[in-house]
């Protein structure tokens, strides 16, 4: 809200606190309202209260509102549908002596949803095509705000499958939820050039809010991390973890955090996860045949479709990558502005050598196995794909299980091998 461009309300303000009058005089005084509409909104009755004087205030034509629907369907907004029922639910139970106020809230709330908006879902950045169903399903399935419990979930995949981008979507979405929360970005590279007292030193720096963090060891920063963290509601995203070492620096133990906290932790190994406690692990998908075409068009084109001579060759390059995102990324946008001819060289020349900048990628996973496994996986891959696991022989259960939970092959439930 503003009066003569001035912010008015009050950052002292503590949420969970009773709204304060000054808060509500602000909002009569002001001349424009934006108001931000996302999953969680309707589980503060602060946000409420402030929703029930704007629309108060907007009725009267005292003030202009601006309204954005940030990830949530405005029908849902209006019926209450989904976690508004439940935010609303959770208030009556709670209020029972506050019955009139709730269907205020409510009353108000749908007033807002029928008033033109944006919604953010419809302005998706190209790079997040078909990423919205995949954040549903790791909403419902595993970051429930109802769990009261510390929640460990793992987002396990091959390299390029899309983790990284899932988590980094996740915590755009609902870090503001949390009391303290951080993202430590490629823990595998960063533990290599700086070390894990390094990393310590960055969640404690994210956590703490202090300009200078004094750590001279693992051990010290083990403790200073478990002292920071356990009575704080946090949520932190440790993305590609390769050792346990580097989850047994940062996040060893549940009990390390608060109540209701929530870790996501990335990586290319679900055995990994399973050791380092991990409660569920999500395993990427690759994108739909639809949407792959269209992420490929926007690397390709700039548009989410292809021009009229491409649309073949488009089609052929989206069937090559199987729905890989790093491999539609690279081969569209080394395809951007080429003519029929040049498109039609690369793919030939891709039956021959694949694009070394996917294949680099995909080499870490590689070169994580022993020389065993990697016989086996270039067995597969030259001989076995599509065949059942059975003509193997000599019984190789044990690294076929290393390859698939390093996501370097799957196995379908009929028995057939595929990469």
């Amino acid at each position: 809200m503003r009066r003569n461009n001035q912010r008015m309300d009050n950052e002292k303000l503590k949420r969970g606190t009773i709204i304060a009058p000054e808060l509500l005089k602000a909002i009569e005084e002001s001349r424009f309202a934006v108001i931000i509409l996302s999953r969680d909104y309707a589980s503060s009755r602060w946000c409420l209260i402030e929703l029930t004087k704007i629309v108060e205030c907007m009725e009267k034509m005292q003030l202009v509102v601006l309204l954005v629907f940030h990830y949530v369907d405005p029908s849902d907004v209006q019926n209450q549908r989904g976690t508004f029922v439940e935010a609303f639910a959770k208030h009556e139970e709670h209020l029972k002596d506050s019955i009139r106020n709730i269907q205020t809230w409510k009353t108000a709330l749908s007033k807002v949803a029928n008033l033109a908006g944006w919604d953010l879902k419809d302005s998706v950045y190209e790079d997040l095509v078909g990423m919205d169903s995949f954040v549903e399903e790791m909403f419902d399935s595993y970051l429930s705000e109802g769990l009261d419990n510390v929640h460990f979930v793992g987002i396990c995949g091959m390299g390029g499958i899309g983790k990284t981008t899932l988590a980094q979507e996740i915590y755009k979405r609902i870090s503001h939820n949390y009391e303290a929360t951080s993202y430590i970005a490629n823990i595998r590279e960063e533990t290599k050039t700086r070390g894990l007292v390094s990393l310590q030193k960055q969640l404690l720096f994210k956590i703490l809010i202090e300009s200078e963090i004094n750590v001279w060891n693992i051990p010290e920063g083990i403790n200073l991390l478990r002292n920071a963290l356990s009575n704080k509601k946090v949520f932190i995203v440790f993305d590609d973890v390769d050792e346990d070492e580097q989850l047994g620096a940062l996040a060893r133990k549940h009990d390390w955090f608060g109540p209701r906290s929530r870790i996501i932790v990335t990586s290319r190994d679900s055995h990994l996860l399973k050791r380092c406690g991990v409660n569920d692990i999500y395993r990427a998908k690759g994108l739909s045949n639809d949407d792959a075409l269209q992420l490929f068009n926007w690397r390709a084109f700039n548009k989410p479709y292809p021009e009229e001579n491409y649309v073949n060759f488009s089609k052929g390059f989206v069937n090559y990558a199987q729905g890989l995102p790093l491999a539609l990324k690279v081969l569209g946008s080394l395809l951007f502005a080429k003519r029929t001819e040049e498109w039609k060289s690369v793919l030939d020349k891709l039956k021959e050598e694949p694009n070394k900048k996917i294949m680099d990628i995909l080499q870490i996973s590689f070169d994580g196995l022993t020389y065993m496994q990697k016989e086996l996986f270039l067995d597969i891959a030259c001989f076995f794909k599509g065949e059942n696991k059975d003509c193997i022989g000599d019984n190789p259960d044990y690294n076929i299980g290393v390859l698939m939970e390093k996501s370097l092959i799957t196995i379908s439930d009929d028995g057939t091998l595929w990469m």
